[in-house]
């Protein structure tokens, strides 16, 4: 049973992650329609960025603050000078877009920093928590609880704000949404920063279990684009228990089977997923009259 929590609590660790990952991209999917393949960038820029920060001497509770706003600048810059000029392009041509976005950024990170490894230091030490035989550390907290405070104030965002309703508006019918007055190319706007400061946020609180780097972005956009698929894209509830259920499912397999296979499961998962369910787990069916 202990054996069984060690790796429920590791999964559930590196699932909060995917889960806020695949929550940014689930809501640019449904704000615009684009598949934002540069959304593991943002939890990377939000670690490299604390880690630079760190050394120049800025102190840590300012150098989260600053590295989230340099991440919401970067996806500010990516849908206003990538996406926007773009304009009614068709899907393929976007992901493209977000593609080269991605490797841009990878770019100029390792340009302006170094390709070398990075951890941050603990939030609140090292000693692990004894949970019924199994041990977790402070810093797993820290993921899970920030990844669950960011899931329910998104949640209440677009329930309680009229901009969130804005957004979701647009989501539901783009030319609707323009008919009655809603700017949508500042909520398109919007949705991006929105899905950097979930990313930024992200990778700073994982980045002393993770550790960070320049490359890091294109393993958790991966993994979050999974956890948004097997939810259901455009369901925001779906890409957070797709994310949730993509980490345990790695645990399991690296702790029973092996961890050569580990990183083979979001694959396998997405396969599956298109192949029996392209709707995902919580997407609802598609009918189209004509």
């Amino acid at each position: 049973m202990s054996e069984f929590l060690q790796f429920l609590f590791s999964g559930l660790t590196t699932g909060s992650i995917y889960a806020v990952s695949g929550l940014g991209l689930a809501i640019i999917y449904n704000a615009s329609g684009v598949i934002n393949f540069a959304q593991g960038d943002f939890l990377m820029i939000g670690g490299m960025a604390t880690v630079a920060l760190l050394a120049a001497g800025v102190p840590l509770p300012l150098a989260i603050v600053l590295a989230v706003l340099i991440t919401v600048a970067v996806g500010a810059c990516l849908q206003r000078f990538a996406l926007a000029p773009a304009g009614d392009s068709d899907a393929l041509a976007l992901i493209i877009i977000t593609i080269g976005a991605s490797i841009f950024i990878q770019g100029i990170v390792l340009l302006l920093l170094d390709k070398n490894q990075h951890a941050l230091a603990s939030f609140s030490g090292d000693t692990p928590i004894a949970i019924g035989g199994a041990s977790l550390l402070p810093q797993s907290l820290w993921v899970m609880g920030v990844g669950a405070v960011l899931v329910v104030l998104v949640a209440a965002f677009f329930r309680f704000t009229l901009l969130g309703k804005a957004i979701r508006a647009t989501a539901a019918n783009h030319m609707a949404a323009q008919l009655v007055g809603i700017n949508t190319r500042f909520v398109l706007l919007v949705s991006f920063c929105l899905a950097a400061l979930l990313g930024g946020l992200a990778g700073i609180v994982a980045a002393p279990i993770t550790t960070t780097s320049y490359d890091l972005g294109l393993t958790l956009g991966m993994k979050g684009f999974v956890a948004a698929t097997l939810g259901g894209l455009g369901s925001a509830f779906g890409a957070v228990a797709g994310g949730l259920l993509v980490g345990i499912l790695e645990a399991m397999i690296a702790g029973y089977v092996s961890s050569a296979y580990k990183d083979a499961v979001p694959f396998v998962l997405i396969i599956v997923i298109l192949l029996f369910r392209p709707q995902g787990l919580f997407g609802g069916r598609v009918i189209e009259r004509v």
